[in-house]
Protein backbone atom coordinates (compact mmCIF):
# COMPACT_ATOMS: atom_id res chain seq x y z
CA UNK A 1 0.00 0.00 0.00
CA UNK A 2 2.56 2.18 0.45
CA UNK A 3 4.64 1.68 -2.66
CA UNK A 4 1.47 2.36 -4.25
CA UNK A 5 0.79 5.55 -2.39
CA UNK A 6 4.44 6.33 -3.18
CA UNK A 7 3.77 6.05 -7.30
CA UNK A 8 0.84 8.58 -7.24
CA UNK A 9 1.60 12.36 -8.08
CA UNK A 10 -0.65 13.48 -4.95
CA UNK A 11 -1.20 12.14 -1.42
CA UNK A 12 -3.41 8.95 -1.26
CA UNK A 13 -6.79 10.13 -0.27
CA UNK A 14 -8.16 10.11 3.23
CA UNK A 15 -11.62 8.16 3.96
CA UNK A 16 -14.15 11.24 4.48
CA UNK A 17 -15.77 11.38 8.15
CA UNK A 18 -19.10 10.42 6.43
CA UNK A 19 -20.45 8.71 3.38
CA UNK A 20 -22.97 9.75 1.37
CA UNK A 21 -25.58 8.45 3.67
CA UNK A 22 -24.19 10.77 6.79
CA UNK A 23 -23.47 7.66 9.27
CA UNK A 24 -19.82 7.07 10.29
CA UNK A 25 -17.04 5.09 8.48
CA UNK A 26 -13.75 3.68 9.80
CA UNK A 27 -11.07 5.97 9.76
CA UNK A 28 -13.09 9.30 11.03
CA UNK A 29 -12.67 11.22 14.15
CA UNK A 30 -15.95 10.70 15.33
CA UNK A 31 -15.98 7.12 14.60
CA UNK A 32 -12.93 6.98 16.26
CA UNK A 33 -14.69 8.84 19.72
CA UNK A 34 -17.62 6.35 19.29
CA UNK A 35 -16.06 3.43 19.61
CA UNK A 36 -13.86 4.50 22.04
CA UNK A 37 -16.65 6.35 24.39
CA UNK A 38 -18.58 2.74 24.11
CA UNK A 39 -15.64 0.72 25.12
CA UNK A 40 -15.62 2.21 27.92
CA UNK A 41 -19.40 2.85 28.53
CA UNK A 42 -19.48 -1.05 28.42
CA UNK A 43 -16.42 -1.66 30.71
CA UNK A 44 -17.90 0.80 33.23
CA UNK A 45 -21.32 -1.05 32.92
CA UNK A 46 -19.87 -4.61 33.50
CA UNK A 47 -17.12 -3.58 36.21
CA UNK A 48 -19.70 -1.69 38.13
CA UNK A 49 -22.55 -4.77 37.52
CA UNK A 50 -20.17 -7.81 38.62
CA UNK A 51 -17.60 -6.38 40.77
CA UNK A 52 -19.56 -7.19 43.97
CA UNK A 53 -18.93 -11.46 43.05
CA UNK A 54 -15.73 -11.20 44.65
CA UNK A 55 -17.37 -9.92 47.99
CA UNK A 56 -19.57 -12.38 48.42
CA UNK A 57 -17.70 -13.86 51.19
CA UNK A 58 -16.95 -10.56 52.77
CA UNK A 59 -21.03 -9.75 52.83
CA UNK A 60 -21.04 -12.69 54.66
CA UNK A 61 -18.80 -12.23 57.10
CA UNK A 62 -19.60 -8.32 58.06
CA UNK A 63 -23.72 -8.87 57.69
CA UNK A 64 -23.84 -12.46 59.14
CA UNK A 65 -25.10 -14.26 56.22
CA UNK A 66 -25.20 -17.25 55.02
CA UNK A 67 -23.49 -17.63 51.01
CA UNK A 68 -27.08 -17.73 49.35
CA UNK A 69 -28.54 -14.59 50.66
CA UNK A 70 -25.10 -12.74 50.26
CA UNK A 71 -25.46 -13.39 46.58
CA UNK A 72 -28.61 -11.55 46.27
CA UNK A 73 -26.22 -8.41 46.30
CA UNK A 74 -24.85 -9.40 42.83
CA UNK A 75 -28.60 -11.27 42.22
CA UNK A 76 -30.45 -7.75 42.64
CA UNK A 77 -28.73 -6.26 40.18
CA UNK A 78 -29.08 -8.51 37.35
CA UNK A 79 -32.66 -9.39 37.63
CA UNK A 80 -33.72 -5.39 37.78
CA UNK A 81 -31.81 -4.92 34.48
CA UNK A 82 -33.21 -8.22 33.19
CA UNK A 83 -36.73 -7.48 34.08
CA UNK A 84 -35.81 -3.64 32.47
CA UNK A 85 -34.21 -4.34 29.17
CA UNK A 86 -37.04 -4.10 27.49
CA UNK A 87 -38.51 -1.29 28.82
CA UNK A 88 -35.66 0.60 29.26
CA UNK A 89 -35.68 -0.03 24.54
CA UNK A 90 -38.97 2.01 24.66
CA UNK A 91 -38.04 4.41 26.97
CA UNK A 92 -35.13 5.02 24.18
CA UNK A 93 -37.25 5.33 21.47
CA UNK A 94 -38.92 8.33 22.98
CA UNK A 95 -36.15 10.03 24.89
CA UNK A 96 -33.01 9.14 22.59
CA UNK A 97 -29.82 7.26 22.69
CA UNK A 98 -27.42 9.09 24.27
CA UNK A 99 -29.28 11.11 26.92
CA UNK A 100 -30.39 7.33 28.23
CA UNK A 101 -26.91 6.12 28.36
CA UNK A 102 -25.47 8.96 30.06
CA UNK A 103 -28.47 8.89 32.58
CA UNK A 104 -27.39 5.13 33.00
CA UNK A 105 -23.97 5.45 33.74
CA UNK A 106 -24.09 8.60 35.89
CA UNK A 107 -27.13 7.52 38.25
CA UNK A 108 -26.30 3.96 38.16
CA UNK A 109 -22.39 5.34 39.41
CA UNK A 110 -23.74 7.28 42.27
CA UNK A 111 -25.99 4.46 43.28
CA UNK A 112 -22.64 2.80 43.65
CA UNK A 113 -21.06 5.07 45.81
CA UNK A 114 -24.23 5.22 47.81
CA UNK A 115 -23.68 1.68 48.73
CA UNK A 116 -20.87 2.55 50.24
CA UNK A 117 -23.06 4.36 53.10
CA UNK A 118 -25.19 1.61 53.41
CA UNK A 119 -25.04 0.01 57.02
CA UNK A 120 -27.60 -2.79 56.87
CA UNK A 121 -27.79 -5.83 54.23
CA UNK A 122 -31.07 -5.09 53.15
CA UNK A 123 -30.18 -1.59 52.29
CA UNK A 124 -27.26 -2.84 50.41
CA UNK A 125 -29.66 -5.11 48.04
CA UNK A 126 -32.45 -2.81 47.74
CA UNK A 127 -29.11 -0.41 46.42
CA UNK A 128 -27.94 -2.31 43.98
CA UNK A 129 -31.55 -3.51 42.81
CA UNK A 130 -32.36 0.37 42.11
CA UNK A 131 -28.46 0.16 40.29
CA UNK A 132 -29.48 -2.36 37.63
CA UNK A 133 -33.28 -0.85 37.22
CA UNK A 134 -30.90 2.63 36.00
CA UNK A 135 -28.78 0.55 34.88
CA UNK A 136 -30.09 -1.24 31.85
CA UNK A 137 -30.28 1.61 30.08
CA UNK A 138 -26.87 1.71 28.62
CA UNK A 139 -26.62 -2.49 27.25
CA UNK A 140 -30.53 -1.99 26.50
CA UNK A 141 -29.43 0.87 23.88
CA UNK A 142 -25.61 0.82 22.79
CA UNK A 143 -25.97 -1.98 19.95
CA UNK A 144 -29.31 0.58 18.72
CA UNK A 145 -27.24 3.47 18.69
CA UNK A 146 -24.22 1.86 16.81
CA UNK A 147 -26.20 0.98 13.97
CA UNK A 148 -28.43 3.50 13.76
CA UNK A 149 -25.36 5.66 13.57
CA UNK A 150 -22.44 3.65 12.15
CA UNK A 151 -21.76 2.95 8.35
CA UNK A 152 -22.80 -1.17 7.70
CA UNK A 153 -19.56 -1.57 6.62
CA UNK A 154 -17.90 -0.21 9.78
CA UNK A 155 -20.32 -1.71 12.01
CA UNK A 156 -18.44 -5.16 12.62
CA UNK A 157 -15.67 -3.04 14.28
CA UNK A 158 -17.31 -0.73 16.56
CA UNK A 159 -19.62 -3.53 18.07
CA UNK A 160 -16.76 -5.70 18.57
CA UNK A 161 -14.81 -2.98 20.45
CA UNK A 162 -18.15 -2.69 22.73
CA UNK A 163 -18.07 -6.35 23.56
CA UNK A 164 -14.58 -6.19 24.43
CA UNK A 165 -15.47 -3.44 26.72
CA UNK A 166 -18.21 -5.28 28.44
CA UNK A 167 -15.81 -8.26 28.97
CA UNK A 168 -12.82 -6.80 30.18
CA UNK A 169 -14.99 -4.72 32.38
CA UNK A 170 -16.53 -7.79 34.11
CA UNK A 171 -13.05 -9.23 34.33
CA UNK A 172 -10.94 -6.46 35.59
CA UNK A 173 -14.10 -5.10 37.92
CA UNK A 174 -14.08 -8.20 39.39
CA UNK A 175 -9.92 -8.20 39.85
CA UNK A 176 -9.80 -4.46 40.78
CA UNK A 177 -12.59 -5.01 43.67
CA UNK A 178 -10.90 -7.93 45.12
CA UNK A 179 -7.70 -6.47 45.49
CA UNK A 180 -9.01 -3.56 47.19
CA UNK A 181 -10.77 -5.05 49.09
CA UNK A 182 -7.74 -7.31 50.69
CA UNK A 183 -6.47 -4.10 51.37
CA UNK A 184 -9.09 -1.74 52.54
CA UNK A 185 -12.47 -3.56 52.90
CA UNK A 186 -15.12 -3.87 50.34
CA UNK A 187 -17.02 -0.15 50.98
CA UNK A 188 -13.54 1.31 49.21
CA UNK A 189 -14.09 -0.97 46.42
CA UNK A 190 -17.24 -0.16 45.41
CA UNK A 191 -16.28 3.44 45.71
CA UNK A 192 -13.70 2.62 43.32
CA UNK A 193 -16.39 1.14 41.36
CA UNK A 194 -18.32 3.92 41.24
CA UNK A 195 -15.44 6.29 40.77
CA UNK A 196 -15.44 4.12 37.19
CA UNK A 197 -18.67 4.82 36.52
CA UNK A 198 -18.52 8.78 36.81
CA UNK A 199 -15.54 8.87 34.83
CA UNK A 200 -17.58 6.99 31.95
CA UNK A 201 -20.42 9.44 32.44
CA UNK A 202 -18.18 12.30 31.83
CA UNK A 203 -16.42 10.59 29.01
CA UNK A 204 -19.69 9.60 27.28
CA UNK A 205 -20.96 12.76 27.66
CA UNK A 206 -17.51 14.79 25.91
CA UNK A 207 -16.83 12.25 23.23
CA UNK A 208 -20.05 10.45 22.09
CA UNK A 209 -21.68 11.98 18.59
CA UNK A 210 -24.98 13.20 19.41
CA UNK A 211 -27.57 10.98 17.16
CA UNK A 212 -28.41 12.16 13.86
CA UNK A 213 -30.02 9.01 12.44
CA UNK A 214 -32.52 8.57 15.33
CA UNK A 215 -36.77 8.83 14.67
CA UNK A 216 -38.31 9.27 17.91
CA UNK A 217 -41.34 6.76 18.29
CA UNK A 218 -43.98 6.83 21.23
CA UNK A 219 -43.24 2.91 20.83
CA UNK A 220 -46.24 0.40 19.67
CA UNK A 221 -47.22 -2.03 22.53
CA UNK A 222 -49.75 -4.21 20.29
CA UNK A 223 -46.76 -4.27 17.80
CA UNK A 224 -44.43 -5.27 20.67
CA UNK A 225 -46.55 -7.88 21.46
CA UNK A 226 -46.99 -8.99 18.07
CA UNK A 227 -43.48 -9.66 17.28
CA UNK A 228 -43.02 -10.76 21.22
CA UNK A 229 -45.49 -13.86 19.90
CA UNK A 230 -43.83 -14.67 16.59
CA UNK A 231 -40.50 -15.15 18.40
CA UNK A 232 -41.70 -17.62 21.12
CA UNK A 233 -43.94 -19.37 18.26
CA UNK A 234 -40.39 -19.58 16.49
CA UNK A 235 -38.86 -23.50 16.63
CA UNK A 236 -35.75 -22.78 17.81
CA UNK A 237 -35.88 -19.02 19.26
CA UNK A 238 -37.53 -20.21 22.58
CA UNK A 239 -35.12 -22.91 23.30
CA UNK A 240 -32.28 -20.53 22.40
CA UNK A 241 -33.59 -18.11 25.02
CA UNK A 242 -33.88 -21.28 27.91
CA UNK A 243 -30.32 -21.74 26.98
CA UNK A 244 -29.11 -18.46 27.39
CA UNK A 245 -30.88 -18.70 31.42
CA UNK A 246 -29.28 -22.11 32.14
CA UNK A 247 -25.52 -21.37 30.52
CA UNK A 248 -25.57 -17.91 32.46
CA UNK A 249 -26.72 -19.57 35.30
CA UNK A 250 -24.20 -22.33 35.20
CA UNK A 251 -20.98 -19.48 34.75
CA UNK A 252 -22.23 -17.05 37.63
CA UNK A 253 -22.94 -20.19 39.89
CA UNK A 254 -19.39 -21.37 39.43
CA UNK A 255 -17.54 -18.21 39.88
CA UNK A 256 -20.13 -16.99 42.78
CA UNK A 257 -19.04 -19.60 45.40
CA UNK A 258 -15.66 -20.59 43.84
CA UNK A 259 -14.03 -17.87 45.93
CA UNK A 260 -15.62 -18.85 49.12
CA UNK A 261 -14.25 -22.36 48.69
CA UNK A 262 -10.75 -21.53 47.77
CA UNK A 263 -10.93 -19.44 51.21
CA UNK A 264 -11.31 -22.66 52.97
CA UNK A 265 -8.84 -25.03 53.55
CA UNK A 266 -6.93 -26.74 51.90
CA UNK A 267 -6.48 -23.67 49.59
CA UNK A 268 -6.68 -20.72 51.85
CA UNK A 269 -6.31 -18.25 49.57
CA UNK A 270 -6.33 -14.28 50.27
CA UNK A 271 -8.83 -11.96 48.62
CA UNK A 272 -6.54 -10.60 46.33
CA UNK A 273 -5.20 -14.13 45.28
CA UNK A 274 -8.84 -15.50 44.40
CA UNK A 275 -9.14 -12.16 42.71
CA UNK A 276 -5.89 -13.39 39.91
CA UNK A 277 -8.84 -16.13 39.69
CA UNK A 278 -10.92 -14.13 37.03
CA UNK A 279 -8.13 -12.89 35.18
CA UNK A 280 -9.47 -16.35 33.62
CA UNK A 281 -11.40 -14.31 31.67
CA UNK A 282 -9.44 -13.43 28.96
CA UNK A 283 -9.56 -17.26 28.48
CA UNK A 284 -13.20 -16.26 27.16
CA UNK A 285 -12.44 -13.17 25.37
CA UNK A 286 -10.24 -14.94 22.92
CA UNK A 287 -12.74 -18.12 22.59
CA UNK A 288 -15.50 -16.02 22.22
CA UNK A 289 -14.12 -14.94 18.95
CA UNK A 290 -12.45 -18.29 17.91
CA UNK A 291 -15.61 -20.04 18.70
CA UNK A 292 -17.69 -17.19 16.27
CA UNK A 293 -15.01 -18.11 13.68
CA UNK A 294 -15.59 -21.71 14.01
CA UNK A 295 -18.84 -21.61 14.12
CA UNK A 296 -19.16 -19.63 11.07
CA UNK A 297 -16.72 -22.37 9.19
CA UNK A 298 -18.82 -26.05 10.58
CA UNK A 299 -22.35 -24.92 11.53
CA UNK A 300 -23.73 -23.18 14.81
CA UNK A 301 -25.59 -26.51 15.12
CA UNK A 302 -22.61 -28.51 15.20
CA UNK A 303 -20.56 -26.43 17.69
CA UNK A 304 -22.94 -25.50 20.43
CA UNK A 305 -23.30 -28.51 21.76
CA UNK A 306 -19.45 -29.29 21.66
CA UNK A 307 -19.01 -26.04 23.58
CA UNK A 308 -21.44 -27.56 26.52
CA UNK A 309 -19.49 -30.60 26.66
CA UNK A 310 -16.28 -28.71 27.21
CA UNK A 311 -18.38 -26.51 30.05
CA UNK A 312 -18.74 -30.39 31.71
CA UNK A 313 -15.81 -31.14 31.44
CA UNK A 314 -13.94 -27.96 33.09
CA UNK A 315 -16.53 -28.49 35.60
CA UNK A 316 -15.67 -31.95 36.58
CA UNK A 317 -11.74 -31.07 36.90
CA UNK A 318 -12.97 -28.50 39.20
CA UNK A 319 -14.28 -31.47 41.92
CA UNK A 320 -10.66 -32.52 43.34
CA UNK A 321 -8.73 -30.65 45.94
CA UNK A 322 -5.63 -29.73 44.10
CA UNK A 323 -5.48 -26.09 43.07
CA UNK A 324 -3.90 -26.60 39.80
CA UNK A 325 -6.71 -29.22 38.94
CA UNK A 326 -9.36 -26.56 40.27
CA UNK A 327 -7.99 -23.48 37.94
CA UNK A 328 -7.26 -25.72 34.79
CA UNK A 329 -10.93 -26.54 35.17
CA UNK A 330 -12.11 -23.30 35.72
CA UNK A 331 -10.21 -22.10 32.86
CA UNK A 332 -11.70 -24.80 30.39
CA UNK A 333 -15.20 -23.93 31.89
CA UNK A 334 -14.63 -20.26 31.03
CA UNK A 335 -13.55 -21.46 27.42
CA UNK A 336 -16.80 -23.10 26.82
CA UNK A 337 -19.25 -20.55 28.36
CA UNK A 338 -18.23 -17.62 26.20
CA UNK A 339 -18.02 -20.14 23.15
CA UNK A 340 -21.84 -21.19 23.83
CA UNK A 341 -22.51 -17.58 24.39
CA UNK A 342 -21.26 -16.19 21.40
CA UNK A 343 -22.92 -19.31 19.20
CA UNK A 344 -26.06 -19.24 21.02
CA UNK A 345 -26.53 -15.80 20.62
CA UNK A 346 -25.40 -14.69 16.93
CA UNK A 347 -27.84 -17.64 16.03
CA UNK A 348 -30.84 -15.34 17.59
CA UNK A 349 -29.90 -13.01 14.85
CA UNK A 350 -30.35 -15.56 12.25
CA UNK A 351 -33.39 -16.99 13.60
CA UNK A 352 -35.25 -13.98 14.02
CA UNK A 353 -35.82 -12.64 10.64
CA UNK A 354 -37.79 -9.98 11.74
CA UNK A 355 -37.86 -7.60 15.31
CA UNK A 356 -34.02 -9.03 15.78
CA UNK A 357 -33.84 -5.76 18.58
CA UNK A 358 -36.46 -7.48 20.29
CA UNK A 359 -35.28 -11.18 19.74
CA UNK A 360 -32.10 -10.13 21.50
CA UNK A 361 -33.57 -8.55 24.37
CA UNK A 362 -35.35 -11.74 24.92
CA UNK A 363 -32.21 -13.41 24.88
CA UNK A 364 -30.75 -10.91 27.23
CA UNK A 365 -33.26 -11.09 29.61
CA UNK A 366 -33.18 -14.77 29.94
CA UNK A 367 -29.49 -14.60 30.39
CA UNK A 368 -29.58 -12.00 33.25
CA UNK A 369 -32.37 -13.61 34.80
CA UNK A 370 -30.59 -17.11 34.62
CA UNK A 371 -27.66 -15.18 36.60
CA UNK A 372 -30.07 -14.40 39.22
CA UNK A 373 -32.30 -17.05 39.74
CA UNK A 374 -29.66 -19.94 39.49
CA UNK A 375 -26.86 -18.05 40.88
CA UNK A 376 -29.27 -17.67 44.39
CA UNK A 377 -30.81 -21.14 43.95
CA UNK A 378 -26.84 -22.53 44.16
CA UNK A 379 -26.66 -20.92 47.07
CA UNK A 380 -28.31 -22.66 49.08
CA UNK A 381 -26.45 -25.99 48.28
CA UNK A 382 -23.20 -24.70 48.77
CA UNK A 383 -24.47 -24.27 52.71
CA UNK A 384 -25.59 -27.56 52.57
CA UNK A 385 -23.39 -29.71 50.20
CA UNK A 386 -20.34 -27.74 49.76
CA UNK A 387 -18.96 -27.91 46.33
CA UNK A 388 -20.02 -31.47 45.29
CA UNK A 389 -24.02 -29.91 45.85
CA UNK A 390 -22.92 -26.86 43.54
CA UNK A 391 -21.12 -29.04 40.79
CA UNK A 392 -24.18 -31.25 40.81
CA UNK A 393 -26.88 -29.07 40.80
CA UNK A 394 -24.74 -27.19 37.97
CA UNK A 395 -24.07 -30.63 36.02
CA UNK A 396 -27.94 -31.12 35.57
CA UNK A 397 -28.30 -27.82 34.33
CA UNK A 398 -25.53 -28.38 31.44
CA UNK A 399 -27.60 -31.41 31.24
CA UNK A 400 -30.76 -29.77 30.58
CA UNK A 401 -28.57 -27.25 28.20
CA UNK A 402 -27.27 -30.25 25.94
CA UNK A 403 -30.47 -31.37 25.64
CA UNK A 404 -31.34 -28.36 24.09
CA UNK A 405 -28.45 -28.04 21.87
CA UNK A 406 -28.82 -31.66 20.39
CA UNK A 407 -32.65 -30.84 19.75
CA UNK A 408 -31.33 -27.77 18.32
CA UNK A 409 -28.85 -29.56 16.08
CA UNK A 410 -31.75 -31.38 14.40
CA UNK A 411 -33.61 -28.05 13.68
CA UNK A 412 -34.23 -27.21 10.22
CA UNK A 413 -32.34 -23.95 9.10
CA UNK A 414 -34.71 -21.55 7.95
CA UNK A 415 -34.98 -20.94 4.21
CA UNK A 416 -32.28 -18.15 3.01
CA UNK A 417 -30.28 -18.37 6.54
Amino acid sequence: MTSYCASLPSPCPIPPATPAGGKLVAGSAAYRRTGWALFCAGFATFAMLYGVQPLLPLFSAEFGTGAARASTVLSAGTLSMALMLIPASLLADRLGRKPLMVAALLVGALLTLAATLTQGFGALVWSRAAFGMVLAGLPAVAMAYLSEEVEASSLGKALGLYIAGNALGGMSGRYLAALLADVAGWRLALAALGGLGLLAAALVWRQLPASRHFQPSRGNLAQLWHNGSRHFADAGLPWLFLSAFLLMGCFVSLYNYLGYRLLQAPFSLSQSQIGLVFLLYVVGIWSSAWVGTLADRLGRRNVLWLMIVVMAAGLLLTLPQQLWLVVAGVALFTFGFFGAHSVASSWVGRRALQARALASACYLTAYYAGSSVMGTFSGVLWESHHWPGVAACLGLLLLAALAIALRLRRLPPLPGA
